[in-house]
């Protein structure tokens, strides 16, 4: 059972943590316990799947990738493992996802490719395709972001 202290420490890590050595020591001077306590409590709360990753989010435009792309793949059933982690591992790779879709649609595997201009996206395209020999794909390119939050539990 998560404790009030549990969803403050969860509320927190949802947010934009600091940039700095010591992330944790204003909110545990907010939440009366350690700085040593709060990683203990989100240690813990992984250990039990409660939270499953921290992990820092690029804001990809302000990093300078201006041009992005879902590019939706036909994959072999068999494949789709070896293919989307291939895929996955790319760094201009943000989300890989296997899909059920209807059979008439045919594409099963989605990748958000993110690049700094066409060329570099084309490019980074054909490369992905050549390295898994994925040559059916088709390409729906970003054309403006409505929304980019991050997904709130508490």
């Amino acid at each position: 059972m998560l404790t009030d202290t549990d969803i403050q420490i969860i509320q927190y890590l949802q947010g934009d943590i600091p940039l700095e050595s010591r992330p944790f020591a204003q909110l545990a001077e907010k939440l009366g316990i350690s700085e040593a306590e709060v990683v203990e409590r989100i240690q813990w709360m992984q250990e039990r799947g409660l939270i499953r990753r921290l992990a820092a989010v690029l804001r990809h435009r302000e990093a300078g990738f201006q041009v992005n792309a879902m590019v939706a793949w036909n994959v072999d059933h068999a494949r789709a493992d070896e293919v989307g982690r291939y895929f996955a591992l790319d760094p201009q790779v943000s989300h890989c996802y296997w899909r059920q879709v209807p059979e008439e649609f045919g594409y099963n595997l989605f990748t958000m490719v993110h690049a700094r201009s066409q060329q570099e996206l084309k490019e980074r395209i054909e490369k992905l395709s050549k390295c898994q020999d994925v040559k059916d794909y088709i390409v729906l390119e970003s054309l403006q972001e409505y929304k980019k939050v991050s997904m709130q539990y508490f």
